[in-house]
């Protein structure tokens, strides 16, 4: 009996050490391991965040008008103009463009006119193309009045684009609008220069028409921007057209902006690429020339130039260049290297190259 109850001790002894060595163990290895593993995918999400890379595409000036419209008409193809340049403006998370024509009906608009109007659909193709966000703030918008205006605005809206630098009135002309991307706020402003357009096409309090260049509204709206955004971009309408320097508004205009808040100032008007500047950190391109146009009686308007700007946290983390050349008067194509060094030397900045990851020769800025 005696023995009988040895056993059975030894037998609840050896239960009891084997479950308490047991629950030890899975307390070590299991229990705690999940919050080890958990702290891990933490960290690595951080980690992904911080170093999360979103990418602008700014591009010059766009018109499905005159030539242009003729050349798709002739090759049957609303997406003709982009066939070249396209699986490069996919890559972006943010693609911007100044839209210099109304997208309006109406009748067929002559080479010597100097009034623009693209057809309905073209806004489908700014869409598919992956366009966000445009600049109406330019002297071509009111060609049509307050009708051109509007349904310009109501065709972008159809297709989801957003529109900035115009409006119904002022205070919209003037305000800004905000694109999410990944884990940053983006925020749009653009003006249009009262030296290349007449008074009327500023918007007012009852009118449609462009926020003009008056840097006390600017400044309001930037620092307004500022409050709601991680980066301010700030476009202009602005210069003297086909002079390779920027005039004294330009530079005004964009260093105020720079002082204001915005993160980067983007030109267009000149129809030809004008010089960049570094102002306190930040970078300004006067002009970025023709991209979808119809300027081909010389060399300088058919020349273009596509900017792709890298944010990462706070900062921006590298500027790349994809220098452009219409032709078929509506067709740009990435430029050779002579074409290339000719378009960069305008710049007037230290830019070296390399092939990116898709195979195409670009540009870019060696010394942010």
């Amino acid at each position: 009996m005696k023995k009988n109850k040895l056993i059975l001790l030894i037998i609840f002894l050896g239960v009891f050490c084997f479950v308490v060595f047991e629950s030890v163990k899975y307390e070590n290895n299991i229990f705690f391991q999940p919050k080890i593993e958990e702290d891990i995918v933490k960290e690595e999400i951080f980690i992904e965040e911080e170093e999360q890379i979103i990418t602008l595409i700014a591009v010059g000036d766009i018109s499905y008008s005159r030539g242009v419209e003729r050349v798709v008409k002739r090759q049957n193809d609303l997406y003709y103009p982009f066939l070249k340049v396209r699986d490069y403006l996919s890559k972006s998370d943010i693609l911007f463009g100044n839209l210099e024509t109304t997208i309006t009906e109406g009748r067929q608009i002559l080479d010597n006119e100097m009034v623009f109007r693209s057809n309905p659909g073209t806004e489908i193709v700014l869409k598919d193309i992956g366009f966000s966000v445009l600049s109406l703030a330019n002297n071509h918008i009111p060609d049509f009045g307050q009708k051109g205006i509007m349904d310009t605005i109501n065709y972008l809206d159809s297709v989801g684009i957003l529109y900035v630098g115009a409006g119904e009135n002022i205070d919209r002309a003037n305000s800004p609008v905000y694109i999410e991307s990944g884990n940053k706020i983006f925020s749009f402003l653009a003006y249009n220069d009262s030296d290349v357009v007449p008074s009327r096409y500023e918007a007012s309090e009852n009118k449609g028409g462009t926020a003009f260049l008056r840097i006390d509204k600017m400044q309001e709206a930037v620092s307004l921007a500022k409050e709601n955004s991680d980066f301010v971009i700030v476009s202009m309408h602005s210069g003297v057209e086909y002079v390779f320097e920027p005039n004294k508004n330009q530079v005004n205009f964009a260093r105020a902006a720079i002082d204001a808040g915005a993160d980067l100032v983007i030109g267009h008007h000149p129809h030809v690429v004008q010089t960049m500047e570094r102002y306190k950190d930040k970078y300004i391109f006067y002009s970025l020339g023709n991209f979808i146009f119809d300027q081909s009686w010389s060399e300088k308007t058919k020349e273009g130039l596509i900017v792709k700007i890298f944010f990462q946290e706070n900062d921006v983390l590298k500027i790349e260049f994809l220098p452009v050349v219409s032709e078929k008067l509506a067709q740009p194509r990435p430029a050779n290297s002579n074409e290339a060094k000719r378009i960069l030397d305008r710049l007037q900045y230290d830019i070296q190259e390399e092939v990116d990851s898709y195979g195409n020769l670009v540009y870019f800025i060696s010394n942010i």
